[in-house]
Formats: C-alpha cells, sequence, structure tokens
C-alpha cells in the first residue's frame, strides 16, 4: 500500500512541471494575442493626438465628429468645430483620428 503512495506521489510531481509550461504557454498566447496588439493601438492613438494640427477632422470620445480649430498646450485641450458657430473645447485625450471619413487603405 505504501509503495502505492509513494508512486501515486511521483507521478503527480511530473504532471506540476507540465502545468507550469502549460501556463507559461497560454500567457504567452494572451500576450502576442491581446496586450501587443492593444499596446501598439494606443501608441499609435497616443502619435496622432501628439501630432495634431488645426484642420483635422476628428471625433472625439463622445462621438462627436468635427474638425480641429485651435490647440492649447498649456491646458491640454482641443477646441472642436462641430457645427457653423459651434465650437467645444475637449481634452486632448479623448480625440481620436476621424477613420469614418478617411479613405480606406488596402
Amino acid at each position: 500500500m505504501t509503495n502505492f503512495v509513494l508512486a501515486a506521489q511521483a507521478g503527480a510531481s511530473g504532471g506540476g512541471m507540465s502545468m507550469i509550461i502549460m501556463m507559461v504557454a497560454i500567457f504567452a498566447i494572451m500576450y502576442f494575442f491581446m496586450i501587443k496588439p492593444q499596446q501598439k493601438r494606443q501608441k499609435e492613438i497616443q502619435k496622432f493626438q501628439n501630432e495634431l494640427t488645426e484642420g483635422t477632422q476628428v471625433v472625439t470620445g463622445g462621438g462627436i465628429y468635427g474638425t480641429v480649430k485651435s490647440i492649447d498646450l498649456a491646458k491640454n485641450t482641443v477646441d472642436v468645430k462641430i457645427a457653423r458657430d459651434v465650437v467645444v473645447t475637449v481634452d486632448k485625450a479623448y480625440v481620436f483620428k476621424d477613420t469614418a471619413n478617411t479613405p480606406l487603405q488596402k
């Protein structure tokens, strides 16, 4: 009976290593399919926000489309013209590239 218990414990310890390898593999898959692309997208958004110029077509975080009227770097805000004689001030972090009015890239 003691030999049977020792054999079962020896078999279980070998399975622990394969479990660790499996967990590392799952983390690697999640990193390359979920985390890495999201980091790349965040860098692209940050780059766009840093390169904003007057006249750029944008969409706000609230879904309002407009054109950049002016940029205040001291306050980190952007004035966006959304209609004739209507200008709203939006935090620069909530201004994104207007992909609806840009031609599709192949």
